[in-house]
């Protein structure tokens, strides 16, 4: 598989800013991680990058590079902003593609595997005419990893660890996708996690009210759908530990708000 690998902006564009960092920074240093993460563990891969280091390069740029190496996979990883307000991961294929496309078909996987792990609000699957969606000549996606301008996800953002967890998931969702095969040495890419359950709710306003509440008290919170005994429950998460005792601590900050939690694992 050869993917081409891009970290958004760069050099004289620093893409969005907040809280203290910049856009082009977090996108090379998760890109970097997922190359690290690809090459070390996986074998028949080969991964080109758009830059390596705080470099300008236009979208053209990207995009003629990727289609003239014939590309597998194109993954641009961005975060998004809007005005400090909005929170959470989406990501988006081109809009001229359908929901039973190829590259609609590796976006689930992707999407999946990166939910799983990112502790971020769902945004949701998506498509837009973004540049390097639509010019390049294999399966695309852009993927945008929390909003550098909300308090809650810049923390995040902001953590070497977390950025680590959110490198694992595409590379979880890439080798899905393509079926990668892992080195004899490798480690286990999905080790179990310690999730977080603040409530579960049959109606989802209610699990919407409790991501809120939480948000505003600058704790991660997503809504999980699941099937219960053949009824759809939504529950809160609130974090994904591999430490029990982190768990534990969010617990206990939960409790601190009148919330009942529990823990969950794989």
């Amino acid at each position: 598989m050869k993917l081409y690998l891009d970290p958004g902006h760069g050099g004289s564009d620093p893409g969005a800013v907040g809280n203290g960092l910049q856009e082009k920074t977090i996108n090379l240093d998760i890109a970097i991680r997922i190359r690290d993460l690809l090459l070390s563990n996986y074998n028949n891969v080969s991964v080109k990058m758009s830059r390596t280091s705080d470099s300008t390069k236009s979208l053209s740029q990207r995009t003629n590079e990727a289609n003239n190496w014939n590309a597998d996979y194109f993954l641009s990883i961005h975060c998004n902003s809007f005005n400090g307000s909005a929170y959470g991961y989406e990501d988006f294929i081109h809009n001229s593609l359908s929901d039973q496309s190829t590259t609609a078909r590796y976006q689930n996987i992707i999407h999946e595997e990166v939910s799983k792990v990112n502790q971020l609000r769902n945004r949701g699957k998506k498509k837009a005419n973004f540049h390097v969606l639509r010019e390049s000549h294999m399966p695309a996606l852009l993927t945008e990893n929390g909003f550098i301008d909300h308090s809650g996800d810049a923390a995040k953002l902001r953590d070497p660890s977390w950025r680590q967890r959110v490198a694992q998931g595409h590379v979880n969702g890439l080798a899905r996708a393509f079926q990668l095969q892992p080195k004899d040495d490798a480690p286990d890419p999905s080790p179990n996690f310690f999730k977080v359950i603040a409530g579960s709710f049959k109606q989802r306003i209610n699990a919407e009210e409790r991501v809120d509440l939480l948000t505003d008290e600058d704790m991660e919170a997503i809504i999980v759908p699941v099937t219960i005994s053949g009824q759809q429950w939504y529950r809160v998460q609130s974090g994904a530990f591999r430490d029990r005792d982190n768990a534990n601590a969010r617990i206990n900050q939960l409790q601190d708000l009148g919330i009942e939690a529990f823990i969950i694992t794989d």
